[in-house]
């Protein structure tokens, strides 16, 4: 809890924050100094964020779906529009479902779908190893193992085919865009978490091919997409032979696309 022995200028702290391109630099005031103990350290917090460090990495923690996950530093920061996979994902789970989310992160949607779907099974995987680590902090209270390694590597052998549901938030940025994403991103989280090869479906096609084979029969794959790369996405899907459907959200600029095993 901060200190009620300072009292920081508020509206020079969001004109700062603003002038370094914060666009809600209110809200990034208010929680800079919720985080400080101290004028000092609300100092250091102000000039690291307007040097352009990530606010979640800053604060040690991100809010995703109603949920305070900590991200810490160089680990990818869940995005809101993330949201929209969360809830295509927990929408074609059955009952009691086993579930994967892999290239996890943080571990943020496992955290949500551990709430939302009570699951019999439930792991995360990741092969950058900061990510893992953040990852078992968030989901080691849960009892919900987290696995480093490539893609469906590192899984236990005895979940081959008997998935029901593998949630994926892969990367999918072409390799030549990736320069162009804001700094926040490209500076300060690991490239394996953004970077998704030429046409950015490269690990995409990884996942859509190892899903084949970890599903159960009538199991499903949900994954993030761009939205001019729907299209192309569901013809890798279909040829991995899953039966692809896309969801679309205006608001939150986010689009899903969830794909069944047939069985």
């Amino acid at each position: 809890m901060a200190s009620t022995l300072f009292f920081p200028d508020r509206p020079a702290l969001v004109r700062r924050l603003r002038a370094a391109g914060c666009v809600f630099a209110e809200d990034e005031a208010e929680l800079l100094i919720a985080a400080a103990d101290s004028a000092e350290e609300l100092t250091d917090l102000v000039d690291r964020r307007v040097a352009g460090l990530p606010l979640e990495h800053l604060l040690g923690w991100a809010e995703f779906c109603g949920l305070r996950v900590a991200v810490d530093p160089g680990v990818f920061v869940p995005r809101g529009r993330t949201a929209l996979l969360v809830a295509a994902a927990a929408a074609v789970a059955g009952p009691a479902p086993a579930v994967l989310d892999l290239c996890c992160g943080s571990g943020a949607a496992a955290l949500v779908l551990h709430g939302r779907l009570a699951p019999r099974w439930l792991a995360a995987a990741d092969l950058d190893p900061a990510a893992v680590a953040c990852a078992r902090r968030n989901l080691a209270p849960l009892g919900v193992p987290v696995y480093q390694g490539d893609l469906f590597a590192p899984l236990p052998v005895r979940w081959r085919g008997r998935l029901d549901l593998v949630v994926a938030n892969a990367p999918y940025v072409p390799s030549g865009a990736v320069a162009m994403l804001p700094a926040e991103a490209r500076l300060y989280e690991a490239p394996v978490a953004l970077d998704g090869g030429a046409d950015g479906l490269a690990v995409l096609r990884r996942v859509a091919a190892g899903a084949a084979e970890w599903l159960a029969p009538g199991g499903h794959l949900a994954v993030e997409v761009s939205a001019n790369q729907a299209t192309a996405l569901c013809g890798i899907l279909t040829d991995a032979g899953l039966d692809p459907f896309v969801v679309h959200d205006d608001e939150l600029e986010a689009t899903a696309v969830t794909a069944r095993l047939p069985g």
